[in-house]
């Protein structure tokens, strides 16, 4: 099996495994308990705190733990709504943010909160001037992603939080698919507030983390126990944790060998497409892009159909979000971006990992060539 959906999930590393192991059968112990195979856990939390505060530029204190970057992302839009709504009830955010920021806007919506959705340009990018425009005395969070799942676009987050900053208004960014791919430091780009998730960057499913700036705050999303500074309710999952610690650990040391690997991959599989396939286009900026994403949309071409003949020749590529792989319609972000039915519809995300090589570019290239001529001939041949 060929794997090129990156960005969907990634492949625990074996360093991160066997760092997980002890936690579920040796050092089980409840982090709150007090006595020492709990404090032994609590004391491991903590270091895994600084591990994952260390890659993004932040202090210990302000990192915690959630269950997934969706969790993350509710717990900074909702956490933040309802603990400014006496100042205001106006949130910014994007037309192509990650469902779960949209999700989290439309129920607050429901509830009497307003909400702006800008608009992007053709590559993805957020429109800055509407932004500015939309800012008014009742704003109190503008949430903008860092780099787009599905179409690799990196938005300008030192601007957004430059404006940010300038109107009082804590600034939240998405940023899942940007940990580990990008260096990011919270203070220098001015994010008051970061999610991510552990299973984006060979870290374990069912663990993330939440960046809060010191001095912000924020309601707490689950209620019960008085964990994680009593604003995530629910026993630590101390396995996780530790997964993710030990990944965000991997990924500062290696981030620039990655970033280059991925990128090396990346340039060389659009050329070859370009040089390749006819009537193809990629999506998304030509260069200010994730390194190991690469989307492009095939002329009245069927994703699904090439997604499906693909994985019958054990090679494996997404036709976008995979939150959203069981929508039949295009993606939010595609529509957003101006794609109109003929080019959306045939729509394959390939995103590159660290074990991919060029070899299996070269495979994936000849196979994707010959599945989209078989599908085109098939479908010259019912119209007959």
């Amino acid at each position: 099996m060929l794997y090129f959906d990156n960005s969907a999930t990634t492949k625990v590393k074996e360093e991160v495994l066997q760092e997980m192991l002890p936690y579920f059968s040796e050092s089980y112990g409840n982090p709150s308990s007090s006595y020492s195979i709990g404090r032994t856990n609590k004391k491991a939390i903590e270091e895994a705190r600084t591990k994952v505060a260390n890659l993004i530029g932040a202090h210990p204190k302000e990192i915690y733990f959630t269950g997934s970057g969706s969790e993350s992302d509710n717990t900074a839009i909702k956490g933040i709504a309802y603990a400014n709504k006496e100042k205001g009830r106006h949130i910014i955010t994007s037309k192509i943010e990650h469902p779960a920021v949209l999700e989290s806007c439309k129920t607050l919506e429901k509830q009497g909160f307003k909400v702006t959705y800008l608009n992007v340009d053709s590559d993805g990018i957020v429109d800055l001037q509407q932004l500015r425009k939309s800012i008014n005395k009742k704003t109190i969070l503008i949430s903008i992603m860092f780099a787009n799942n599905e179409i690799g676009t990196i938005e300008p987050i030192k601007e957004i939080a430059k404006i940010a900053k300038a109107n009082n208004i804590i600034f939240h960014s998405d940023c899942v698919q940007a940990v580990g791919n990008i260096e990011i430091n919270v203070e220098q780009m001015g994010i008051d507030m970061l999610s991510l998730s552990g299973h984006k960057i060979n870290g374990p499913k069912g663990i993330g983390a939440l960046y809060v700036k010191q001095g912000i705050q924020f309601d707490r999303y689950i209620d019960g126990g008085h964990q994680e500074k009593n604003k995530r309710a629910g026993t630590e999952n101390v396995a996780g944790i530790i997964g993710l610690g030990k990944a965000t650990e991997l990924a500062k040391d290696n981030l620039n060998e990655h970033k280059n690997h991925l990128k090396e991959l990346r340039e060389y599989y659009i050329e070859q497409v370009e040089k390749n396939i006819p009537n193809c286009k990629l999506n998304g900026a030509r260069n200010n892009r994730l390194a190991g994403n690469a989307n492009f949309s095939f002329e009245n071409v069927d994703g699904n159909a090439i997604l499906y003949d693909l994985d019958a020749k054990g090679i494996c590529v997404s036709t976008g979000s995979a939150c959203n792989s069981e929508e039949p319609n295009p993606s939010h972000v595609l529509t957003s971006i101006g794609l109109d039915q003929k080019w959306a519809n045939g729509t394959i995300r390939v995103t590159f990992g660290d074990e991919n090589t060029k070899e299996d570019v070269d495979y994936l290239i000849k196979n994707l060539k010959e599945s989209i001529e078989n599908i085109k001939a098939k479908n010259t041949g019912q119209n007959l």
